[in-house]
């Protein structure tokens, strides 16, 4: 620039990465140690639910009912033993993580239904994404093994039935759907987490098993339900072996930010007729080894056998990945004292609060599908006594219904849900929405939403468990030009960066800022502002890394 340089009130213009920053430290990883021992595509009905109320199943794509559907794990740290969690001491927080499922089985959100041309799915993708980033989301939960199949490129599952009509059959043009949301995604500012299914083998709404499904090449792994839907059983090491090479090939070969399950471990009764799960056959396969428990502790030690080895390899691979649940909302009846309901731990032999307390997840999403004053199921009763559980203070993001009517009592239920969750948990803000259908159905609701909580754009927040250094602090330089100031700014070690923040305030006015993707590398603000002309006061840029730690926030006054 040729313009009149502009002075700063501390030392110096340009800065340089101080100690503490990657460049010149060891990435440090907390570690974590199990101690060991009962969903979404979610058919349950968002209504008050009695202990003899069970979840329905799984509708079309008319429905906004939530579609619920020996790697060892690092050493585990006690809380009060963790290192200090680095403050990079910016003037606003601005994390909260911002998501919504994206559902594919029955062709739910997308596609819209099978059988679309490549370049129809691909359309209809981007007008997803791109409402999300228009609505300041940040991250997208994309379905992609809705029953045993893939909506990606896979060697070891057949090709899903709901993207192209006919399970096996691959998009033509060819195009891999996977790498095309991820690519998408993080054009827009996005993470891309990947929800799969680890037990459904087939649902009604699949039409068909190929000769390809499950089903057919290992059927000593399956079960046939009453309802006609088929489920591998979670006892089976065969099963486990299968999901768990599925999940990792997607972590070793797609670049994603997450790994995500529901509340499906073992079905909802209804889908069997309300009788007890098939499982005889290795319940006393079982026994006859000498097995000695009951048989709903040997079904729920085989889901979390599974947890806990699933969360090692992928920490293993790639300790950035972060790895969700989210479970019905309800652990047991009597969990707070006044709730009642459906019970997850005795008829999903899911015990989420385990997983939760061992600290074998990243980020905890119970789905409180209820309302905020609805007694027996409240929202923040529910929200308050799963945090009491969160003995490794992981991200508790829980999973919110936003179908209903659009009206102005509807919308408002959304917000004070996102209010509250706000209040609640203030060191990790943040929620999933069921789903991203309603979100965009609603024009009302999603308006209300971005001009109230969600009118600023906002990082997700970081994982100190996962990484606990910051990136390099940016070297800054400023000049004045036509009554703008222009901000640019760079890193030595642009690998390890994912965006910028540029904090800025007028004088008299409050910290305000604007988040960059990481290609960009200036920013010009206005010198002055208002009729008034008041000056642009102060500036600071943090870098932010892949796991959203800010870099050390360095205040410069401008003159």
């Amino acid at each position: 620039m040729t313009g009149k340089s502009i002075f700063f009130k501390i030392f110096t213009l340009t800065l340089f990465c101080l100690i503490g920053c990657k460049s010149t430290r060891e990435s440090s990883q907390v570690s974590k140690k199990p101690v060991g021992v009962e969903s979404r595509e979610s058919e349950k009905k968002v209504e008050t639910i009695s202990e003899d109320t069970q979840p329905q199943p799984e509708t079309p794509k008319t429905s906004e009912e939530p579609d619920q559907s020996e790697a060892e794990v690092p050493s585990q740290e006690k809380p009060e033993e963790k290192e200090k969690i680095w403050d990079p001491n910016t003037p606003k927080n601005i994390e909260e993580f911002r998501a919504a499922w994206v559902a594919t089985v029955a062709n739910i959100n997308w596609p819209s239904k099978p059988g679309l041309s490549t370049s129809d799915q691909q359309k209809e993708a981007l007008e997803l994404l791109d409402f999300l980033e228009e609505n300041n989301f940040n991250a997208v939960i994309f379905q992609v093994r809705p029953q045993a199949d893939a909506l990606y490129d896979s060697e070891i599952e057949p090709w899903s039935y709901y993207l192209t009509g006919k399970q096996g059959k691959a998009p033509d043009p060819y195009y891999d759907p996977l790498k095309f949301w991820i690519n998408a995604a993080h054009q827009r500012g996005l993470e891309l987490h990947v929800w799969l299914n680890p037990y459904r083998a087939h649902h009604t709404a699949g039409k068909e098993i190929s000769d390809q499904s499950v089903i057919k090449t290992n059927p000593e792994l399956v079960v046939e339900l009453e309802n006609g839907m088929w489920w591998m059983d979670p006892a089976q090491k065969g099963t486990q072996d299968r999901s768990v090479k599925v999940v990792m090939d997607i972590v070793k070969r797609y670049d994603i930010d997450g790994v995500h399950f529901d509340d499906y471990f073992y079905p909802y009764d209804s889908y069997n007729g309300a009788k007890d799960f098939p499982d005889e056959k290795s319940w006393l396969a079982y026994q006859a080894a000498g097995g000695e428990l009951s048989r709903g502790d040997w079904r729920r030690d085989a889901v979390n056998t599974f947890i806990e080895r699933l969360y090692g390899e992928i920490k293993a691979e790639k300790p950035y990945v972060k790895f969700g649940l989210s479970p019905f909302g309800i652990w047991r009846p009597g969990y707070p004292e006044s709730v009642q309901g459906y019970d997850q731990y005795e008829k999903l032999y899911a015990d989420a609060r385990l997983w939760l307390n061992e600290g074998w997840i990243d980020y905890f999403t119970p789905q409180l599908y209820w309302k905020i004053n609805q007694f027996g199921q409240s929202f923040p009763e529910l929200l308050g006594w799963w945090q009491s559980e969160n003995t490794f203070q992981r991200h508790l993001w829980p999973g919110m219904n936003v179908g209903g009517e659009g009206n102005e009592k509807h919308i408002d239920e959304v917000i004070n849900q996102i209010m509250i969750t706000r209040g609640m948990l203030p060191k990790s803000k943040g929620a999933v929405h069921w789903s991203i259908g309603p979100l965009v159905k609603n024009k009302n609701l999603a308006k209300a939403i971005k001009e109230g909580p969600y009118q600023k754009k906002a990082l997700v927040p970081p994982s100190p468990w996962i990484d606990n250094t910051p990136p390099e602090i940016p070297n800054v330089t400023a000049n004045e030009d036509n009554g703008e100031i222009e901000i640019t700014w760079g890193v030595t070690d642009e690998a390890d960066i994912a965006r910028w923040v540029v904090y800025f305030k007028y004088k008299g006015g409050n910290w305000d800022y604007k988040i960059l993707d990481a290609e960009k590398r200036s920013q010009n603000l206005q010198k002055e502002v208002g009729n008034k002309s008041i000056k642009l006061d102060k500036i600071g840029i943090t870098s932010v890394d892949r796991t959203g730690n800010q870099s050390e926030f360095i205040e410069l006054g401008i003159e």
